[in-house]
């Protein structure tokens, strides 16, 4: 049940966001490529601001399982409901407001569903399944992108096999609802049982399944224990705040790590988003993809990359997030240079097909990495405060992307703004000091 999640929530990132349905709002029939553009990007600039903000406090208040299984449903809803609504966005001008207001939204909810999300992987997991756990959930992820993706591009764009008119844009329109229907699918299960999920409190222990019958992949496989609630949280807005700063302060003084790990998890992983956002700009415009051969490629890679996190995912618990998160910072790095030299087709698809070999377990690694850091009772806290850092740092691949290609004059000199990302966060991990002994009950 947790896996199908992420299953489901792919397609708001491969089909609303990345393929079709932004390419949908930035058309001419909104007006020129440039203002809608702008209002896009504009819109999601607003959204990370809000998301950076404030998603450490809605971990905060969802550090109990009442308000953890509150949180993640009302924004899994909120997303499946901002995702249909976009349906309503019709290929005129006055509109444009109105779905690229529903994507920002539902990013937002999205991002706040997936502190939830992630707070209940230390606990439904354990320290010894934790990498594979995890590494299931982020090869689900991108196995339910492919599969969506696929049956939009061939079911609802043109000729699309459904047959759903082109006229006033009914079949991008439809791919809206198609896509909050799966989200929906997917999701529903973990939004059903995510009261009844393994809880850590704030004394260490895990709340939820007897011993006897421990958790699986596919939900619980006993009765659920009562957990007992947190402290409550006082002084509103301010007051939470001043909550999260003394939590950062204690980190500091207890475990340093963690506060390292946060930054330089921050710093690699814009660089990984780099490769996927990237990736497709590069294959046409540097290596001559055409756009059929852009769409196989990204299957392909989401493929890899799903193979990658499964792999890794295994490793992980064998030894350690960080040695794994290593070696695929590393095997990007190396993939990157060789794809710097070498020119034509075969080479995108070798090194391009490795860097997203490595991207899975690296990205799957850093969330099992931060959940045997986290302190008990504090799972959404520190999740939430992951995503804001990596919202803090998100300029950087895309601009240093922008200004090596401006200063060298070639698109495929972007590459070096990736691996630039990639490789300071490298260092900022290996810098990054190893947790006091005994605070985690395995390796990292």
């Amino acid at each position: 049940m947790w896996c199908l999640w992420d299953t489901g929530t792919s397609a708001y990132n491969s089909v609303m966001l990345t393929f079709v349905f932004t390419v949908y709002l930035t058309s001419s029939a909104f007006g020129s490529p440039e203002y809608t553009s702008t209002v896009l990007s504009a819109a999601m600039a607003v959204a990370g601001f809000v998301i950076a903000l404030t998603a450490p406090i809605v971990g905060q208040r969802g550090d109990t399982p009442r308000s953890r299984a509150r949180f993640l449903t009302v924004n899994s809803w909120v997303l499946v409901l901002c995702t249909g609504l976009a349906f309503l966005t019709r290929p005129e001008p006055a509109y444009l407001y109105l779905g690229v207001g529903l994507v920002a939204v539902g990013s937002v909810a999205q991002e706040f569903a997936t502190v939830g999300y992630n707070s209940m992987l230390p606990a439904l997991a354990g320290p010894a399944r934790m990498g594979k756990v995890s590494g299931w959930g982020w090869g689900a992820g991108y196995v339910g992108g492919i599969f969506a993706l696929a049956f939009v591009l061939f079911g609802f764009v043109t000729p699309g096999f459904l047959g759903i008119p082109t006229d006033d844009a009914l079949n991008y329109r439809a791919v809206a609802l198609f896509s909050a229907v799966w989200i929906l699918v997917f999701s529903l299960p973990l939004m059903v049982t995510a009261r009844s999920m393994p809880f850590r409190s704030y004394d260490g222990a895990v709340h939820g399944p007897s011993p006897a019958a421990p958790p699986t992949l596919g939900g619980l496989a006993g009765p659920p224990l009562p957990a007992p609630e947190a402290p409550a949280h006082r002084g509103g807005i301010l007051g939470a705040y001043r909550e999260l700063f003394a939590t950062i302060a204690s980190l500091w003084r207890v475990c340093r790590a963690t506060v390292f790990f946060l930054l330089s998890s921050a710093v690699y992983r814009d660089g990984l988003a780099g490769v996927f956002t990237f990736g497709g700009v590069l294959a046409a415009g540097t290596f001559g993809f055409s756009l059929t051969e852009v769409i196989v490629f990204a299957v392909a890679a989401n493929l890899i990359a799903a193979l990658g996190a499964f792999v890794g995912g295994a490793l992980d618990d064998a030894l350690g997030p960080r040695a794994v998160i290593t070696g695929s910072l590393v095997g990007i790095m190396v993939a990157g240079v060789v794809l710097l030299f070498w020119t034509g087709k075969p080479a995108f698809w070798v090194c391009g097909l490795a860097l997203c070999l490595f991207v899975g377990p690296a990205q799957a690694a850093s969330r099992t990495y931060l959940g045997r850091l986290i302190p008990p009772g504090r799972d959404g806290e520190i999740y939430g405060l992951y995503a804001t850092t990596g919202r803090a740092v998100s300029f950087m691949a895309p601009g240093l992307f922008g200004l090596f290609v401006s200063l060298l004059g070639a698109q495929i000199w972007g590459i070096l703004g990736i691996l630039v990302v990639v490789g300071v966060g490298l260092a900022l991990l290996l810098l990054t000091p190893r947790p006091p002994e005994g605070l985690t009950t395995t390796r990292v």
